[in-house]
Formats: structure tokens, sequence, C-alpha cells
């Protein structure tokens, strides 16, 4: 089942159009991640998806249903936090969140404390938030989007202004909300290592255009390591590897380029079976591929 989907998504400001045509599918129970570089247009999609921007023209479905402005209920059960949370600075954290359920309606009366433990602001219950450092506020804004226990929640950089041990604890928490509690969720971000460990699909965007959107285990498979060799002869080369080495897993990337998958290969082995055979070899190297490599490659870094 989707949670969301968007249908030719789109937002123009006067002349500049700044998402263009978006089809967009967040399924039920996992972690998509919305990648983009600064200007991209993520925010912008994700502030459509919550009716905070009017799209242009496009359709959303929410858990089924066409958001218009008549049809508003499917937001009952998404929690966002877009941008910078703000909140009243002269009041605790439980303050400001007894406040905000008292808005919506929210009559659990350990909903507020247990959301803030949840995030790690247990201990900080009674401080005010204008003294919160920006890591704490990010965190009050997540505490203030998980209140009300939603089963999709839509998040814009999580973990921006976090340190690493604040990172490292809203990677737990987003992956125990996926995992054990079923919850959808859709995140942007720019921390593309985090994203790595954490996302079910990648949607890369890229000039208001989503040019990417693939499951981050077929990224994996693309992007495995592999051993680079730039030989004088491939088609020399190959013979070797097959007949003489057992050698089965690799590509051929260009008349002098072979990719080899096994890396856990003697390469000394091979370059002397290539040597005996007269094949020159010019570069041996290892190559990581994560998903930085895999972003900068579709977006033409």
């Amino acid at each position: 089942m989707m949670v969301l989907e968007t249908n030719g998504l789109t937002k123009k400001y006067n002349n500049q159009l700044v998402v263009n045509n978006l089809n967009m599918h967040v399924r039920q129970g996992e972690i998509y991640a919305l990648l983009g570089r600064n200007g991209a247009g993520k925010t912008t999609t994700l502030k459509m998806v919550m009716g905070l921007v009017k799209q242009t023209r496009g359709e959303i479905t929410v858990f089924g249903e066409k958001l218009t402005r008549s049809n508003t209920g499917g937001y009952r059960r998404i929690g966002a936090l877009i941008e910078a949370p703000a909140f009243y600075e002269n009041l605790t954290a439980v303050e400001n969140l007894n406040l905000i359920a008292s808005l919506r309606g929210i009559h659990n009366k350990n909903a507020v404390n247990n959301t803030l433990e949840l995030v790690g602001l247990e201990n900080d219950t009674n401080k005010k938030s204008g003294k919160f450092s920006l890591g704490m506020k990010q965190r009050l804004g997540i505490a203030l989007a998980l209140m009300h226990d939603p089963e999709f929640i839509i998040l814009d950089e999580p973990t921006n202004s976090l340190d690493p041990a604040g990172i490292q604890q809203m990677r737990s928490l987003i992956l125990s909300l996926s995992k054990e509690a079923g919850t959808s969720i859709l995140i942007s971000s720019h921390i593309l290592s985090e994203v790595e460990q954490l996302a079910d699909t990648i949607g890369i965007i890229h000039q208001g255009c989503l040019i990417e959107e693939v499951p981050m285990n077929e990224i994996r498979l693309r992007n495995r390591h592999f051993i680079k060799m730039v030989v004088s002869s491939t088609a020399l080369a190959v013979p070797i590897l097959e007949k003489q080495l057992g050698i089965t897993d690799f590509d051929v990337e260009s008349d002098y380029i072979l990719k080899i998958y096994e890396i856990e290969r003697n390469m000394e082995d091979v370059n002397r079976y290539f040597h005996d055979a007269h094949i020159g070899v010019s570069e041996i190297s290892m190559n990581k591929g994560n998903l930085e490599e895999y972003f900068m490659k579709i977006t033409g870094g």
C-alpha cells in the first residue's frame, strides 16, 4: 500500500520552475529518503505535500485519498517537521508540548513525557526552550511531530544541528519507528552516510525533477566494491580471468578497463598471469562504492 503518491506535482514561482512534474511513491512501513542539493526542490516538495504551499498543478494522494481543500482528513494521520521548529521561548519543553496537545485534542496524559523521552529530552523537561541549543530545538520539533502517534512522519533534515551522539540517537529512533512500530517515514537529508544506513528507498531530485527512485538494495548492487584494472587489452584479459583464474564476477567497462567484484582475490596472481600473457597492467585500485558516490554520478557531480 502507498501512503503517499504524487502525480505530476509541479510548483512555479512567477516564471521559475522549482518542482517539475514530480511522481513520488512512499510505501507503507518504509523509510523513503528524498535527496538533492540545496535548491533542488526538496523542501518545496514536502511543503506541498503538507499543504503549506499550494502546488501549481498535479495531485497528492495520502492513504489512497486525493488531498484537496475540502478533503484534508489525511493530515490527522501525519506528523511533520519542515524547516526550523518554532516554540514559545519563555515556556518549557513540557509547557510547549502541553499547549500543542490541547490545541490538537490529545488527551493522553503521558503523551508529552513519553515523547520527550523518545527524543532524549527527558532530563530537560523544565528548561525554557529559549535556552535550548539548536540540536535540542530540533529534537523538540521532532517530539512535536511524534506526539499524536502518527502513521506517517515527514522530516525535513531531521539530523540538522545535532552532534554525533544526537545523530546516532536520531538514527536509532527513526529505525525503531519504522521497523518496530511500522511507521512510514519520509525524510530529506544532505548527510548521505546517515541515509545509507536508514533508507529503504531513495528518491533523487535534481533541478526540480525526480531523476531516480530506486530501492537502497539495488543501489548497493549497482555500487558494489570492486577492483579496477587498467590493462592493454580487455579482449585478451577476459579469457585468462574466466578460464585460467576462474573469475566470473566482473564487468568489462571499456577496451582497457576491468571491474573485478571478487575483491578477495589475490591480485598478485592476476597480475602475474597477465604479465605472462604479455598483457600490460597500468593500474590496480580498490574502489569502494557508497551512496555519496552514486549521488554525485547521478546528478553529474
